[in-house]
């Protein structure tokens, strides 16, 4: 990391990355009129019966479950079934089967097409030597199929085997996918029992073994798992994650919204009327000052109820549902065009750094290094709470200067470059642009690895 002064020459920008694979959190179902009419009369037909027959399979699968371990003592229990007991194992696929929105047919494959994940199988001894079997879903949340998602390293701990389990579903109109924006859940679930036959293909790949490294680093074993699956799939694997609620993206040493709020507030704002620029936010730079919903009205001006309420539920209430006016102050000077990013920087280390109680000067501390990254680019809290720490632990104090905090974010190209993208509203990038979070991450840029909240 650089020393420079703020004012030092900045190196050049990366050159633009290649288009980027669709963003993986958006499925958009277009149904011609023909199709809405077919739907609507097979659905009627149609989807009463099939989740009739839901329930009725998983009504039936609890008393095989009861007569499979029937009349066995606490001992018997311990050693692995046999006879006509060992039922279970050739079905275990079953019951996760049966709860795919309705399926028609399913089938072992490896045809290729669209796909998505199903899960991992993690293979393992007990103490008691009996073979056990674990299901997990290393993506974690649901997306379009158009690209693998960030594996969450958690299952990959244990540094076991693997088996990784695929599945597709090679129909005409993808009524399956459930992603983060998109149609709902009982809409999917309606289309999907609408239709006269889905089909499901899976896959088993081999086992996975793990190599001494892979085993010591389960975010190393979770990425190079994820481009095996990838691979055989047919779509890109991305470092695009879901993190809480909100999905995210890696770029550089960041994780960011990859559709970040603050230009919905650009858009809540300008739709009011309201030019950032012009508001005296007369924030006190190192102090808090908690307003509520009316204060905040009334420092900016603004009369319509609905564009206050959508303003105000931007930022992070405490207890009493009130907000850090600081908040405010920075979020409207990133949103003011004449505002540079050397200058908004500077701003942000005066709002939030602090006198240390030893040591030279203000330094801008986890808390207020967390907020600033959630304000501007969606940052979850923990993420930016890790990134500071690998900061600190290059200087003697657990704190940022104003040249450390300037030379990260204004002197590092990827960095510069995720700033002007995510700070001017006014010329909002597509997805696959090249100045975009997307195609940073998916581009020219290497992305280092990282290991999950």
């Amino acid at each position: 990391m650089s020393q420079g002064s703020p004012g030092d020459c900045v190196p050049p920008e990366p050159t633009s990355a290649p288009s980027a694979p669709p963003n993986p959190f958006v499925h958009e179902l277009h149904l011609s009129r023909l199709q809405r009419i077919k739907f609507c009369l097979l659905g009627t037909l149609l989807a009463p019966i099939r989740v009739l027959l839901a329930f009725i399979v998983l009504f039936l699968l609890w008393p095989f479950a009861w007569l499979q371990v029937a009349g066995l003592s606490e001992e018997q229990l311990q050693e692995p079934l046999t006879g006509w007991r060992k039922l279970y194992p050739e079905l275990r696929t079953f019951p996760y089967l049966s709860l795919e929105p309705f399926f028609a047919s399913t089938k072992p494959s490896s045809y290729p097409g669209t796909t998505r994940p199903l899960g991992a199988e993690w293979w393992r001894k007990s103490e008691g030597g009996l073979p056990q079997e674990v299901l997990f879903f290393p993506e974690g949340t649901c997306s379009n199929k158009k690209a693998l998602l960030k594996f969450k390293p958690g299952a990959f701990i244990a540094g076991v085997p693997v088996q990784p389990v695929l599945i597709r579903y090679p129909n005409s109109l993808d009524t399956t996918s459930w992603a983060w924006r998109g149609p709902g859940v009982l809409k999917v679930l309606w289309l999907t029992a609408s239709q006269p036959c889905s089909i499901v293909d899976v896959e088993f790949l081999p086992v996975y073994h793990p190599s001494p490294e892979e085993s010591r680093d389960p975010t190393l074993y979770a990425n190079n798992v994820q481009r095996v699956m990838a691979q055989a799939l047919g779509i890109p694997a991305t470092e695009c994650e879901f993190v809480g609620s909100l999905p995210v993206i890696v770029v550089g040493r960041l994780k960011v919204a990859l559709e970040p709020k603050l230009w919905e507030l650009g858009k809540i704002l300008c739709k009011a009327g309201l030019s950032p620029g012009c508001v005296d936010t007369g924030a006190e730079p190192g102090r808090s000052r908690m307003i509520n919903q009316d204060e905040f009205a009334g420092q900016l001006q603004l009369s319509d109820p609905q564009a206050v309420a959508s303003a105000f539920s931007y930022f992070q209430k405490d207890a009493n549902g009130l907000v850090d006016f600081r908040d405010v102050a920075l979020a409207l000077a990133a949103l003011d065009g004449g505002t540079d990013l050397e200058e908004l920087t500077r701003l942000a280390f005066e709002l939030f750094a602090e006198e240390p109680a030893e040591g030279p000067g203000h330094l801008l501390c986890k808390d207020g290094f967390s907020t600033i990254l959630h304000l501007l680019l969606g940052s979850p809290r923990p993420a930016a709470e890790a990134l500071h720490a690998d900061l600190c632990q290059a200087g003697p104090h657990q704190g940022l200067s104003l040249c450390q905090f300037q030379d990260f974010f204004l002197r590092d190209p990827v960095h510069r470059k995720l700033f002007s993208t995510y700070l001017r509203p006014s010329q909002t990038p597509n997805a696959s642009s090249p100045g975009s979070p997307t195609a940073l991450a998916n581009g020219t840029v290497h992305m280092p690895k990282h290991k999950g909240d």
